[in-house]
């Protein structure tokens, strides 16, 4: 399913924005692997799918599941919905994240748990650390730049014919962390270091304490869609009467 959303959709997304990715030759070809970007804009990992020819998986607050829109949309685009209130829901949804890498997928997290509101780069939490330690699988920094400005935090409409930079750094391999004594402080010295590449490819100001999750409610996938489509000429959103997925009709 996303190879064929990614087909469907890289095509306009490179005429709306200039996405350049380097590092790709790094990621394995095939096998599992962790991706931990840093998390700047509510693109990111729409952007990081598009532009990574491998399939990703993410995890995604399990609210933007609410309408039908996103219902569908988001698991198209490999999104895991968790629910950030805890409980057997968020174990599930990390369960299936072991279920993606089981599969020999890739599967991305953003270590810094929510998006930067300032564009600092803050402390990396150790979810991440803690499948890669479990299932012996190698965590790939990556430093996104630009994204905070095709769509800032409390924009609505991301900018279009903007630009962006996705880089995937070395990998980050559990080996060199095992018999490092206690299992929470290998944890937070993986993660670190997967913080502190990140730092090297974006440039960020590193923060040492936890981004906080802004309070008010996000936009919807649909509505980004539909604002970003109006903005085309030729080109009109319309909701499918069926209710499945939403497309962009041309020419009306």
């Amino acid at each position: 399913m996303q190879r064929r959303v990614r087909t469907v959709c890289r095509p306009l997304s490179t005429r709306l924005w200039n996405m350049e990715l380097s590092g790709y030759e790094r990621l394995p070809v095939e096998g599992p692997a962790i991706l931990c970007p840093n998390h700047i804009s509510f693109l990111d990992s729409a952007f990081l799918m598009l532009t990574v020819p491998r399939n990703i998986s993410f995890v995604g607050k399990a609210e933007y599941m609410d309408s039908w829109k996103t219902k569908f949309l988001f698991p198209a685009l490999g999104m895991i919905p968790i629910d950030r209130a805890g409980g057997e829901k968020s174990t599930a949804a990390l369960d299936a994240a072991e279920e993606v890498l089981g599969r020999g997928e890739l599967f991305g997290i953003f270590p810094e748990g929510t998006r930067s509101r300032n564009g600092d780069l803050h402390k990396g939490r150790t979810g991440a650390a803690r499948l890669a330690m479990k299932l012996d699988c190698p965590i790939f920094p990556v430093g996104i730049v630009g994204t905070d400005k095709i769509q800032p935090p409390d924009a609505k409409v991301p900018k279009l014919f903007s630009s962006c930079e996705i880089k995937i750094g070395r990998p980050v391999r559990p080996s060199r962390y095992r018999g490092r004594g206690a299992e929470h402080i290998a944890w937070r010295s993986m993660i670190d270091e997967v913080m502190f590449e990140i730092r090297e490819l974006t440039g960020q100001t590193y923060v040492d304490s936890y981004a906080v999750a802004a309070a008010e409610t996000e936009p919807t996938v649909a509505g980004r869609v539909s604002s970003v489509a109006e903005q085309i000429p030729g080109v009109t959103p319309r909701a499918e009467s069926d209710e499945r997925h939403l497309t962009l009709v041309a020419g009306n």
